[in-house]
């Protein structure tokens, strides 16, 4: 079978997606500098924020991360260090190892999340407008619906 090629139309809608990204991810990087914070630390209080008990097991941490277990260790490093996460071994089985949102890491969070909001509503939310929001939104939950979907081996 041969490639089928990309549209024009579906090649520049793959161009602009794949050159914004790192910029837009950069520009939410920027923002968060201030507060001493990268996307993937802010992405791990977010997570732990959310969660009950503001814990979770270190597996589903590294899962919802996409990370491996090691990156995670290396990801929650400097922020232990920081003091804004502990880990803890779970009393019942020494084998799981919680992540959990500290009292100092619950204020950084505090402090930076205004500005990420803002962040967001400046370099996405506002050129897209409330009709192109709800396009990426309905766009990518379909692509999400389809990473989702069992994979042929």
């Amino acid at each position: 079978m041969g490639t089928t090629w990309l549209t024009a139309r579906e090649q520049v809608a793959w161009r602009n997606f794949i050159s914004t990204v790192p910029e837009l991810t950069a520009a939410f990087e920027a923002d968060l500098a201030p507060h001493g914070l990268t996307m993937g630390d802010y992405q791990v209080l977010v997570y732990l924020s959310e969660a009950e008990d503001n814990r979770l097991r270190m597996c589903d941490l590294a899962d919802a991360l996409k990370l491996s277990p090691s990156g995670l260790t290396r990801r929650l490093d400097g922020m232990v260090r920081q003091g804004w996460v502990g880990r803890a071994a779970c009393p019942g089985d020494r084998r799981v190892m919680y992540a959990s949102l500290t009292a100092s890491g619950r204020k950084k969070i505090e402090a930076a999340a205004p500005d990420h909001v803002a962040s967001v509503r400046r370099h996405f939310i506002k050129p897209l407008g409330a009709d192109g929001v709800r396009s990426v939104a309905e766009c990518f939950a379909a692509v999400r619906s389809q990473l989702d979907q069992p994979q042929p081996d």
